[in-house]
């Protein structure tokens, strides 16, 4: 018979994983509020991610439900289940990775998105950071608002936003991966449980048949 102990631990990464795949799911809706940095710095791109992520995980939770309430001499739902943990390990290596790479060259990645920007996000964007223009005070500046209402203000501030808006990104974006790579041992662990009570049952039914065969006598 399985062990309590084996069971608690599945238990535990199982609802662990739930707790992930909820926490994704919920945050790839949340972060799609208006929000002039954090929309800067997490695309539709990746939120679209973090959903897919979010349904892998709480699906794999559902099946999980179904694999360990079978029969002991049924493992089928578990090996299921762990065909589909390697899914979901694929899947957070691509999005963690994903979000990873496009770190490794902010400085550029986010002109680019900055440019991309309306006129009154730009505007936006300087007033609340207090800088004017990305790469020096004329790489891509946007005259009006508060901190830049002229191009005297802008000379005035002297101060760019490259910085403040690869500090802002650079922690999020950090944050997002470090959190998404950390759901990896989630999901291993929980293959590791799985493989063990898979293991534990099959020996549980294999002393049951050689049992069987002895006239129910038992081992010695």
């Amino acid at each position: 018979m399985v062990s309590k102990s084996l069971m608690g631990a599945w238990a535990f990464f199982d609802f662990t994983l739930l707790a992930a795949g909820i926490v994704s799911l919920v945050l790839s809706f949340v972060w799609r509020k208006p929000d002039l940095l954090l929309n800067l710095a997490i695309t539709d791109a990746d939120l679209t991610a973090g959903m897919i992520l979010g349904i892998f995980l709480i699906a794999t939770f559902f099946l999980s439900i179904g694999a360990i309430l079978q029969r002991n001499q049924v493992t089928f739902g578990l090996i299921l289940l762990n065909w589909m943990l390697v899914l979901d390990a694929l899947v957070v290596l691509v999005v963690g990775t994903f979000i990873w790479f496009f770190t490794l060259a902010e400085e550029n990645n986010f002109h680019a998105r900055f440019s991309q920007q309306s006129a009154a996000n730009k505007i936006g964007i300087q007033d609340k950071l207090n800088c004017c223009g990305y790469f020096n005070l004329t790489d891509l500046v946007e005259i009006g608002g508060n901190a830049c209402s002229s191009q005297e203000a802008v000379t005035a501030l002297n101060t760019t936003c490259v910085l403040p808006i690869i500090t802002f990104a650079d922690t999020t974006l950090n944050d997002t991966f470090t959190t998404i790579y950390g759901f990896m041992a989630v999901v291993v662990c929980l293959f590791m449980a799985s493989l063990c009570v898979i293991k534990k049952r099959n020996e549980d039914e294999r002393f049951k048949r050689i049992d069987a065969k002895r006239g129910g006598s038992g081992f010695v």
